[in-house]
């Protein structure tokens, strides 16, 4: 079985990038899941239902989130029309589990591929750093008491790499891959873990290179060099996909192998 993670899409560039590779990317790969990480798609913060729905015509199964999901208030409206059990667009746009209780969305979707394999994303935040979250270690090990799917994908929006490298020790054999966002830089330690957990610290940022993180580079600069803050706008120059490619026993939930994605225009 093959999965496909798709990174932190930035804003107009990420998504046109994100358009132009996704297709070619499920089809030459055979890719049986796509996972796309929405949450600075529209305009570096946040996700609109607009844009999510046209995320899930490129052929995304799931979208994930973080810390920016509330920046467009839509998407509430958009959760709150989804049920529980369903399996809606809306239910498929995932926002952090660990978040405060009573919160509209959900953190966890279990569905089933056009082949008939049974999969979970959980979506989780990571607490160093970020601030607003629930301990993620204790969230997921609850929450992997009532999947009873063996292929599990998480999204671990995190900024400390320790903490990521942590969850991926922690999950190691019991889900089939640990994949990090929210840094927006691709780290270069993909690998499968002993017992079957493809792991990744950061897939990276589908989104605009020359720029400070996907923000225009002149306006990040002139809030370092003066201390003076400004609105932020999202860069355009030099969009790159970032993605990770996992193969995986759909029986068993256990990774075989993990490949990073960069590519350009």
């Amino acid at each position: 079985m093959k999965i496909l993670f798709v990174g932190d899409i930035f804003g107009s560039a990420g998504r046109k990038i994100v358009a132009e590779h996704i297709g070619h990317l499920r089809e030459t790969h055979s890719v049986d899941l796509t996972i796309m990480n929405a949450e600075n798609a529209a305009g570096g913060f946040g996700v609109t239902p607009a844009i999510a729905e046209d995320l899930f015509d490129l052929g995304a199964d799931v979208l994930t989130t973080g810390n920016h999901v509330w920046d467009k208030r839509e998407l509430i409206d958009y959760f709150n029309e989804a049920t529980a059990d369903g399996h809606a667009r809306g239910r498929r746009v995932l926002r952090p589990a660990n978040m405060q209780p009573g919160l509209p969305g959900y953190g966890v979707y279990e569905g089933i591929t056009a082949s008939g394999v049974a999969y979970a994303v959980i979506n989780l935040m990571g607490k160093v750093f970020m601030g607003g979250t629930n301990d993620p270690f204790h969230a997921v090990n609850d929450l992997l008491k009532g999947i009873t799917a063996k292929v599990i994908v998480l999204d671990f929006h995190a900024e400390a790499t320790s903490e990521k490298v942590a969850m991926g020790w922690h999950l190691d054999g019991r889900v089939t891959a640990v994949l990090g966002t929210h840094t927006h830089i691709p780290t270069a330690d993909e690998r499968t873990l002993p017992q079957g957990t493809a792991y990744q610290t950061d897939v990276g940022m589908s989104g605009p290179y020359d720029s400070v993180i996907g923000v225009d580079k002149d306006m990040v600069l002139s809030r370092f060099l003066t201390g003076m803050s400004g609105k932020f706008e999202a860069a355009k120059g030099n969009p790159k996909l970032c993605a990770a490619l996992i193969t995986c026993d759909a029986a068993t939930g256990r990774a075989s192998a993990i490949q990073r994605i960069m590519l350009g225009e």
